[in-house]
């Protein structure tokens, strides 16, 4: 459909709370994707739906055959509640699904839910379920199993990974039976991108049966378009066609899905044609670089390594020597040089330039090593200081923990570096007790999401479960609640610039660049989608004939 097209049907549907997106669609400065999003939020789910192409995209080679997967190993028993892997998230891709998917390409797709709309005050959300849904079982889908899988995330009880996400947001209680095909939702305080939550982007958010135990590796029951074949634990699983799928049947027979604990067994693995898909680190991919038998797929994320420095203690305490610090960093060659291209310049918050919702005016942070120095010397500290940095042993964060090493040695700031193993690192997650939350300068790593809302929340907020900047500042919180109750895009994007300005400001966080997440494929096998927060879509995969 046209761009033009477009606009004269969104005008019709939405009226004038949507005339502002409308209005930046057509003059080129909103992307067709956030357009999309937006419309979703609001209820045009079927604008949104029939827009999207990606989830029917058709099959341009031969249907049929296996595809095979190559994935790390899972950190634990694969559990929708309790998982945080990205292994385990893409084998819980092929059989379980969510109300909405949040596709990278189209946004909120409907999968489980076929509409949503809120209240005037976006306090309560009403989900309306797709008709005819059946669990790999045999069992029919009803609004009594959406509600016990919500209710058994926002329990403390339970152990859920989602808690976090939930915090604010979504209590116990919260989800209700309206009727069989109808559940609502009533919220901790209005929130206008709800729909995010009860999406893909909260990985532990998988429909699953009301009577569900805990016991999903026994058969992996789900609603997806692959069913059970074979589970073997450290080893791989493999998953059939679904011949009662709601939607449209997968191409694919089967996947066949191994798990490697060395990532460099899986580059070989794909190089010597047993492997169709792995993931991809920068390092994969200067093993298969220039090979024309291998491409490297990509979409633009939101997922950044977050530094934080403790707001309440020495030396970060005063905000000009955060500010300083942050002023250190030349991000244009972070994002050249580590990350060889494949990310964004990041601004110190998380508003990626992903989200439509970003304001695009405020300034953007650059090295400035001279007023750093002048900083620190109004601070009283024109010498600099000594800190310890500690951080986590994974992905590029090692090397990204030396380079700010580095370019804080420009303006006097010695820094020692504490590289931990993962799990050491984060502790028992809870103040007190973690590294991870107590350090006075830190580097975490923070998957992709859909919407800032969780980022700004468990980040910042001053109750934030993920608070390890300690930030407490009333202003941040009021503003944050303006931005949750925004119910259009000027709106929502004015309070954003206002959070943004202020982070610049006070700098409890650097966040330098916004990364890219990336598969490599086989060029034999065509039709491999996949989010930015690790679930691999193979429904619609097929292979190119010879």
């Amino acid at each position: 459909m046209t761009r033009r097209n477009d606009i004269d049907l969104l005008r019709n549907l939405s009226g004038d709370i949507w005339n502002v997106a409308v209005d930046e669609y057509q003059g080129g400065f909103l992307k067709r994707r956030d357009l999309l999003k937006y419309a979703a939020l609001i209820g045009l789910t079927g604008f949104a739906a029939s827009q999207g192409l990606s989830g029917r995209a058709l099959a341009s080679g031969q249907t049929g055959g296996t595809v095979r997967v190559g994935l790390g190993q899972p950190t634990k028993a694969i559990d929708p509640v309790s998982v945080t892997d990205p292994a385990s998230i893409g084998v819980i891709s092929q059989v379980g699904e969510y109300l909405i998917l949040d596709d990278p390409k189209d946004g909120l797709q409907p999968k489980l839910a076929l509409s949503w709309e809120a209240d005037e005050t976006a306090s309560r959300w009403t989900f309306k379920l797709r008709p005819g849904v059946k669990f790999h079982d045999g069992r029919a889908v009803t609004g009594r199993d959406v509600v016990a899988s919500f209710e058994r995330l926002v329990n403390p009880a339970n152990g859920s990974s989602a808690l976090s996400a939930y915090k604010g947001i979504l209590s116990k209680g919260g989800a209700k039976l309206v009727d069989d095909e109808t559940v609502a939702f009533d919220l901790d305080g209005p929130n206008s991108n709800f729909p995010f939550y009860v999406s893909s982007d909260v990985y532990n958010a998988v429909i699953l049966p009301a009577d569900y135990a805990g016991d999903f590796e026994k058969t992996f029951n789900g609603t997806g378009p692959f069913k059970l074949e074979s589970f073997r634990p450290k080893q791989g699983a493999s998953f059939v066609r679904n011949p009662d799928y709601w939607g449209d049947k997968a191409l694919p027979d089967r996947v066949e899905i191994k798990f490697f604990d060395d990532e460099q067994a899986q580059v070989l693995a794909l190089q010597a044609g047993q492997l169709d898909v792995i993931p991809s680190t920068t390092r994969l991919e200067l093993a298969i670089e220039g090979n024309p038998n291998f491409r490297i797929l990509s979409v633009q994320a939101s997922s950044h390594e977050q530094a934080h420095l403790r707001t309440d203690q020495a030396p970060f305490a005063d905000k000009r020597v955060r500010r300083a610090l942050a002023l250190t960093i030349d991000r244009e060659a972070v994002v050249k040089g580590l990350l060889k291209g494949r990310a964004i310049v990041g601004n110190d918050n998380p508003f990626a330039p992903v989200f439509a919702s970003t304001d695009p005016s405020v300034p953007q942070r650059k090295q400035d090593i001279a007023e750093a120095k002048r900083l620190l010397g109004e601070a009283g500290v024109p010498n600099g200081f000594e800190v310890t940095l500690t951080t986590e042993r994974a992905y590029d964060i090692p090397d990204y923990a030396v380079l700010i090493q580095n370019f804080a040695k420009k303006a006097g700031i010695d820094i020692k570096l504490n590289v931990l193993p993962q799990d050491a690192y984060y502790g028992s997650a809870t103040f007190g007790s973690s590294p991870w939350l107590d350090s006075v300068l830190g580097i975490t790593d923070f998957g992709h999401r859909g919407t800032p809302d969780i980022f700004l929340n468990a980040t910042l907020k001053s109750s934030g479960a993920w608070n390890a900047a300690h930030f407490n500042n009333p202003a941040y919180d009021a503003l944050l609640l303006d931005y949750s109750k925004a119910r259009d895009l000027k709106t929502q994007r004015l309070a954003a610039g206002k959070i943004q300005n202020l982070l610049l400001d006070e700098t409890p966080l650097i966040i330098s660049y916004f990364s890219q997440y990336s598969r490599i494929t086989s060029t034999k096998v065509e039709g491999v989608r996949f989010t930015a927060i690790s679930h691999l879509l193979l429904d619609r995969v097929s292979f190119v004939q010879a």
